[in-house]
């Protein structure tokens, strides 16, 4: 054994084994000691243009070079920690880089990756994460990667591929030159884990994809891992692709304003980890028990996310970076930040020092006396009790600062409002009515009487200190962005009456207090739409809608939303209130989100009923899922059973609070299928009414069921059928236009569709089947008057378009097939004036009435007033138009 490794080599038993088999490696190394490893060493040592076979021995070949040097030195006190790290993060990009190089060159056959958008080549973009990112690997991390490219498209070669195939053949390659074990052992393990939905997800995503997922899929631990991903780039950089990834990436990561929510998620990580330290017996990891290294890093990160959005300075990846620019920034003190650096050094080192026993992947203190010995005195103590000593110094201050830190939400701010004064003074009985005034508000003194009442009420009086000084500091603020508002004073009367309402909610005033960005959010809304002031005041859990506007507004994708819902539901199986609760939060939040989204103008009135239409029918089919799986007696895994919807929902014209028109059917020859259908069925409708503590899901009206109010809850598929054929009445008929399968077994719902399109195509005498027609609508006037700012039922309105439409079809399904379609009554009308039924100019002005019509209907809604006259004026001549129509198709 050569003395100046003696002591290295004493200490490692991979430097015995590797040394062993390759004395020549001993003995260069000698010879090198005294240097770092440069990364331009390193890739010197890599042969250029070497294919896969050539390349993957000598990449391990530069790992045992590399490592045996890296150990050396650090063991013989040579190296600090900052060249330990970044020589192994060097030795991971060079490895990296050569194996991309090798993978992504044209072959003859399939050409190169092209753009369908630029017509440029695309590049493999290999993003490194974790502690690859941010520069600070150990000596046996994994490398955590993910593979972008920026376009879809295909390449140039004689036998194109899509650019997706391209890349995920080069990701597969890169890996097996990395990761592959061979006679030669491996460079990294590559853990892949990190990418759009892991292990089940594609290899690579474009810009694109990746993109949508973020936003549309990207959950809180994953902005946590993106805060150190990078693209790994050579000395070209990439060119702009590096930044382009960087600027879709940020959004997710970095929110625009202060997120004190990052605070729960870090602590709700954090004890994910340690419940699985408990599990695992992990107290003696020092990455992940009590004061160890992840802690460190969180406290770090967590600043990140609250932050970065606003100072960039903080969006860096290295630990002890961050922590330094903390202390530049005044938020830790420099003493902490020198208590933690001090300790995640020693973790560091530590934690190498393990590693370096066996080249194993390990933060486990050993058990064994005498690799104990070892590591005590590789970490410069005298035996094992003095090391645990300093050991567990380290992570009592690492505890000490972590408890500190995440033991409660962090304010913004003391400073005082400018409005403040104007407040205080209210609730002592001063007049503030010439400050309200000059702010803009319409009439002061009723104004400065809400106010006055909220500081002299009793709920006020009764709040506990805290929740007092919080609202103390909320008023002022949203009395200045209330007087933003187009409508200043209706505002503020609106979001003092939910102050008043949430006051004793202590986290409600708190969410409030530390996410100021929420404020005038909230006053936009509460001056835009009475109706979502009130469905906020019932719902106020919504509050947290407001943290995130990407998200608020992004529109829903259903079928993700599904599988979140659904995998919620799963946690909390067998517990039918806790289930009920999540259906309920889960349907008010998507009502909140779509109602926000429409104020902002994202959305025409028949995108938002299609949304809302959707909803409901995610809503019934994830609850007919559970109400069917706890169903005592069931006999098959899936029910023979079918929601119908019929109405509003069946015409996909759902709006915000519209009750479901539903009828049951199934399809099974079990014995008992009755029984256990009506049972379910009663379980479903408890499910969907039941008023828990979190609301109801939605009113719900059977009436359109067989024989109505007095007919069976459900019905089997040859029931229905012989019903509409023998039974039923023309207006069932008129219903049946408009109905549609909405939730449960689709071959149910198949089945119950070609019965509608039989009973509609059935040959029907016109006269009497007008005369009927006219007769329900008479019928229907008896109890719901036309009067003129009634648009639904006033003559011209939205009734008579509904019967016109389905009087239509109901005549000519017959011999128009078209007519079967349950497409919507503007779609309908245009097929009718098509096959020239009714004339074209009429046809299309009942279409713009009924456009028309249907938004007068939603903005009341959403305003809690009837349709202003003029409003009524301007849609009067296309009212006439369907009282034309009325008449041409019924006289």
């Amino acid at each position: 054994m050569s003395q100046p490794l003696d002591n290295a080599i004493r200490h490692s038993r991979y430097l015995q084994r590797l040394f062993a088999a390759q004395p020549a490696l001993q003995a260069e190394l000698e010879t090198r000691l005294q240097h770092p490893f440069s990364r331009t060493e390193m890739e010197a040592m890599l042969p250029q243009g070497a294919d896969d076979a050539t390349l993957k021995p000598a990449l391990r070949k530069l790992r045992q070079a590399v490592m045996a040097r890296v150990f050396s030195r650090d063991l013989l006190g040579l190296a600090q920690l900052d060249e330990v790290i970044t020589t192994v993060s060097d030795l991971a990009e060079v490895a990296i880089l050569a194996a991309l190089e090798c993978v992504t060159r044209p072959d003859e056959r399939h050409g190169r990756p092209i753009g369908a958008e630029s017509g440029e080549v695309q590049r493999l973009i290999v993003v490194g994460m974790g502690k690859l990112g941010g520069r600070e690997l150990n000596v046996s991390s994994d490398i955590d990667l993910i593979f972008v490219y920026p376009e879809d498209g295909e390449t140039d070669g004689p036998r194109p591929i899509s650019n997706h195939e391209w890349f995920a053949r080069a990701g597969k390659r890169l890996i097996a030159l990395i990761h592959d074990v061979t006679a030669d052992g491996f460079v990294f393990r590559v853990d892949m884990r990190l990418r759009p939905f892991g292990d089940s997800g594609p290899l690579v995503s474009s810009f694109a994809a990746l993109e949508n997922y973020l936003l549309t899929q990207g959950r809180e631990w994953e902005r946590y891992a993106w805060i150190k991903g990078r693209a790994i780039t050579g000395p070209d950089g990439l060119g702009g692709d590096a930044a382009g990834l960087m600027q879709l990436v940020t959004p997710f990561v970095y929110r625009k304003y202060l997120d004190y929510g990052a605070y729960a998620s870090m602590r709700d990580l954090h004890a994910q980890i340690q419940r699985e330290v408990i599990r695992r017996d992990f107290a003696d990891n020092i990455k992940l028990g009590p004061g160890g290294i992840r802690e460190v890093e969180f406290i770090a990160q967590v600043f990140q996310l609250i932050r970065g959005g606003r100072r960039p300075a903080l969006r860096i990846r290295p630990t002890r970076e961050v922590l330094r620019e903390l202390v530049s920034m005044g938020q830790l003190e420099a003493l902490t930040v020198a208590e933690l650096t001090a300790a995640y050094v020693f973790l560091r080192d530590l934690e190498h020092r393990l590693q370096y026993l066996d080249d194993g992947q390990t933060q486990m203190l050993p058990a064994g006396e005498g690799d104990r010995a070892l590591i005590a005195e590789s970490m410069g103590y005298a035996g094992w009790p003095q090391f645990m000593t300093a050991l567990d110094g380290h992570r009592n201050t690492v505890s000490r600062h972590f408890e500190q830190i995440f033991a409660l939400p962090q304010a913004e701010g003391d400073a005082v409002h400018p409005l403040a004064g104007v407040w205080l003074g209210i609730a002592d009985g001063q007049s503030g009515q010439d400050k309200l005034a000059a702010l803009g508000y319409h009439q002061p003194a009723e104004m400065e009487r809400l106010l006055a009442a909220i500081a002299q009420g009793g709920r006020y009086q009764t709040l506990a200190d805290k929740s007092r000084r919080r609202l103390d500091a909320l008023i002022p603020p949203l009395v200045e962005v209330c007087a933003r508002q187009p409508n200043p004073d209706e505002t503020l009367s609106r979001i003092l009456r939910f102050l008043d309402a949430i006051a004793r909610r202590e986290s409600y005033l708190a969410l409030l207090a530390e996410h100021p960005q929420t404020l005038s959010r909230l006053a936009a809304l509460h001056s835009a739409s009475p109706w979502v002031a009130d469905y906020l005041h019932r719902h106020p859990i919504l509050l947290d809608e407001l943290l995130d506007a990407r998200l608020l507004y992004s529109p829903p994708d259903w079928p993700r939303l599904g599988e979140q819902l659904r995998a919620e539901l799963a946690l909390h199986a067998g517990d039918t209130e806790a289930e009920m609760d999540v259906l309920r939060h889960f349907q008010h939040q998507q009502v909140f989100r779509l109602c926000a989204q429409d104020l902002a103008g994202q959305y025409t009135l028949t995108t938002l009923s299609d949304h809302l239409s959707d909803l409901a029918d995610l809503i019934l089919s994830v609850t007919l899922e559970r109400a069917w799986a706890e169903l005592p007696g069931r006999h098959i895994d899936t029910a023979r059973f079918a929601v119908i919807g019929y109405g509003k929902l069946g015409g996909k014209e759902l709006g915000y609070g519209s009750d479901l028109d539903l009828i049951f059917v199934y399809d099974d020859e079990h014995p008992d299928a009755a029984e256990l259908y009506a049972k379910l069925a009663r379980r479903l409708m408890s499910w969907l009414s039941t008023l828990t503590a979190a609301g109801s899901l939605y009113e719900v009206d059977l009436r359109l069921r067989p024989n109505g109010a007095s007919g069976l809850m459900v019905s089997s598929i040859a029931t229905f059928a012989h019903y509409q054929q023998e039974d039923a009445w023309v207006w069932e008929h008129q219903a049946l236009t408009r109905a549609r399968y909405a939730a449960g077994d689709k071959a149910v719902g198949e089945r119950f569709e070609a019965v509608r399109r039989e009973i509609l195509s059935q040959r029907r005498d016109a006269n009497k089947l007008g005369e009927e027609v006219v007769a329900m609508r008479d019928k229907m006037l008896q109890t719901h008057p036309a009067t003129h700012d009634d648009v639904k039922h006033c003559r011209g309105g939205l009734v008579d378009v509904e019967f016109i439409v389905q009087y239509l079809v109901l005549a000519y399904a017959h011999r128009l097939p078209a007519l079967l379609a349950n497409s919507g009554n503007i779609a309908l009308l245009k097929a009718t004036a098509e096959a020239s039924l009714i004339p074209a100019n009429l046809a299309e002005a009942a279409q713009e009435a009924y456009r028309q019509l249907r938004n007068l209907q939603h903005k009341a809604r959403l305003n809690g007033t009837a349709p202003s006259e003029e409003a009524l004026a301007a849609v009067a001549p296309a009212c006439e138009a369907v009282r034309c129509l009325w008449h041409l198709v019924f006289d």
